[in-house]
């Protein structure tokens, strides 16, 4: 197998954070700083930030994408936003099962199927979001929780349509906590779904998949988790609300 076949991603995550004078702000301020990165730049912003950031983003290197999207295109559910109104916004990229969306708003495995099937069927990239929680890992079944996230979400999923999918491994354990999983602990996991996709896909789809890891990644540790083989880049939290840590990690990316 060959890592270079697979175009490292580094997408940072904002979460509830920033204005959209501040977005505006911090990517003018990140545009020089990852203009030459020989990887992927994207940026997830709150709703309300979205127009502001692809303004400020436009002519640059640098690609939008939403936190989340509901699974249906339209209809009576107050406060959501549909995939077809982030594609018709000039939305690329959205982030769907992030941990935080299962641990606080009641997302399920079959949700994020759902929410994944509308953004494709818009013509999204998905940033698809699995992993386990500290308990989970502590008796030894981390394996088994990422491949079932990782199976239903897929599910109805064609071979086709796994090109706009980046799947980002985040142990819960290691969201907003400081704690990281070591380079080893994240290549493992990350190699068990890329042995899934393998089954699923077939090798060479896997050879070719991009798998993130999200779990305080931040621009002291990137160097060791991005050398790892089954990593391919990075999903950033904090590190990406500080246009010099997320342009370093992007760096990292791009070695």
């Amino acid at each position: 197998m060959d890592k270079s076949l697979r175009r490292p991603v580094i997408a940072g995550n904002w979460k509830m954070n920033k204005t959209p004078a501040e977005t505006k702000a911090i990517i003018e301020e990140m545009k020089p700083l990852v203009a030459n990165a020989d990887c992927d730049v994207v940026i997830c912003a709150p709703y309300i930030d979205l127009y502001a950031a692809m303004e400020a983003a436009e002519g640059s290197n640098i690609k939008i994408g939403a936190e989340n999207c509901h699974w249906a295109v339209s209809g009576a559910f107050t406060g959501e936003i549909s995939a077809e109104m982030l594609k018709a916004a000039g939305v690329p990229y959205v982030i769907i099962g992030h941990s935080e969306r299962r641990q606080y708003f009641g997302e399920t495995d079959e949700t994020v199927r759902d929410r994944t099937r509308a953004a494709l069927n818009a013509g999204l990239k998905v940033i698809l979001c699995v992993g386990e929680v500290l308990e989970e890992r502590n008796i030894g079944i981390t394996a088994e929780v990422v491949r079932k996230q990782t199976k239903v979400a897929l599910s109805g999923v064609s071979k086709d349509e796994l090109a706009n999918i980046i799947i980002a491994y985040e142990p819960v354990w290691a969201i907003g906590t400081g704690l990281t999983a070591s380079p080893e602990q994240a290549n493992e996991v990350c190699a068990i779904i890329r042995a899934l996709i393998a089954e699923l896909y077939g090798k060479d789809a896997a050879d070719r998949f991009v798998i993130q890891y999200g779990g305080s990644m931040n621009d002291a540790n990137a160097d060791a988790l991005l050398a790892q083989y089954d990593v391919d880049g990075g999903l950033i939290g904090g590190a990406s609300l500080v246009a010099e840590k997320f342009a370093k990690i992007v760096e990292a990316a791009s070695k």
